[in-house]
Parts: structure tokens; C-alpha cells; sequence
């Protein structure tokens, strides 16, 4: 598995009426997690698409638990429960500075040509990536079990 944890403060303009962040910005924040789990390994969209795949999302789903409330510091945890083949699932929570689960969401997205737009397996380069990934997790797991 691979966990990563990424901190935001909603802005201004990220509120609503009621003074809570707008349902829809949940998933912008997801997104940006997601973004900079993958820099993390050297997989941003930017070199992806550069070499010729790209990574649409094909679903998203997510559970709202409680509100979220303008310039408190939230944080998103991103999982990477398995590795992909062709489709990618993450699973994201976002907590708020009290440790209350603000939301919990899933996506899934799927590698694909640049070109063609046809869904591909995972390229060989970022399997790799993610396969180190995912063994670094199991080494430092066995480690703290010591």
C-alpha cells in the first residue's frame, strides 16, 4: 500500500453561503493530493503526457461526514491500495485540524494512449515506480513489527 498525506487551507473563494467549503471543491482537493502523490514518484501529468499516456478519471465517489470551514488547515490522505494494471483506484479522506473525518472519497482513473485515447496497461516505467513503492511499504512495515 501507499499512503501519502498532503495539507491545505481552503480559501476564501472556496466557501459558500453557509461559510462552508463547497462540495464540489472536495474533489479539486482530492485531485491536487492525488497530483502530488504521483510527483512523489516522479508520475505528474506533465512527464506522463510527455511521454505519450495520459490518466482521466473514470469515476469518483465520495461521502461527506461533516463541514469543512474556510482557512482550516485539512488534510488529505491519498491510498494506493494495490497496484494498477490498467485501471488505478485511490481512496482519499480529508480530515480536519480536530482529527474529524470531513469527507472520504474514491477514484478511479485509467492509463491511456495520448493519441489514441484507448485505455493501455500501466507503461512499464511507472509500474516499476509504484511497484518500489508498495515494497519500500512492506520493508518499513516488517521493520516497526521488529
Amino acid at each position: 500500500m501507499i499512503v501519502d498525506h498532503f495539507q491545505i487551507r481552503p480559501r476564501y473563494n472556496e466557501v459558500d453561503r453557509m461559510g462552508y467549503v463547497y462540495h464540489a471543491n472536495h474533489v479539486t482537493y482530492c485531485h491536487q493530493a492525488r497530483t502530488e502523490l504521483m510527483r512523489k514518484y516522479e508520475l505528474h501529468d506533465d512527464l506522463l503526457e510527455k511521454k505519450g499516456y495520459m490518466l482521466p478519471v473514470i469515476s469518483f465517489h465520495i461521502e461527506y461526514k461533516t463541514p469543512a470551514r474556510y482557512d482550516e488547515v485539512l488534510t488529505i490522505t491519498t491510498k494506493i491500495c494495490e497496484l494498477p494494471r490498467v485501471r488505478f483506484c485511490m481512496e482519499f479522506e480529508i480530515k480536519n485540524s480536530d482529527g474529524k473525518i470531513v469527507s472520504k472519497g474514491t477514484s478511479e482513473v485509467v492509463f491511456v494512449d495520448k493519441e489514441s485515447r484507448l485505455p493501455m496497461a500501466v507503461p512499464e516505467f511507472a509500474r516499476q515506480r509504484l511497484s518500489r513503492a508498495f515494497v519500500d511499504d512492506l520493508i518499513g512495515q516488517r521493520a516497526a513489527h521488529c
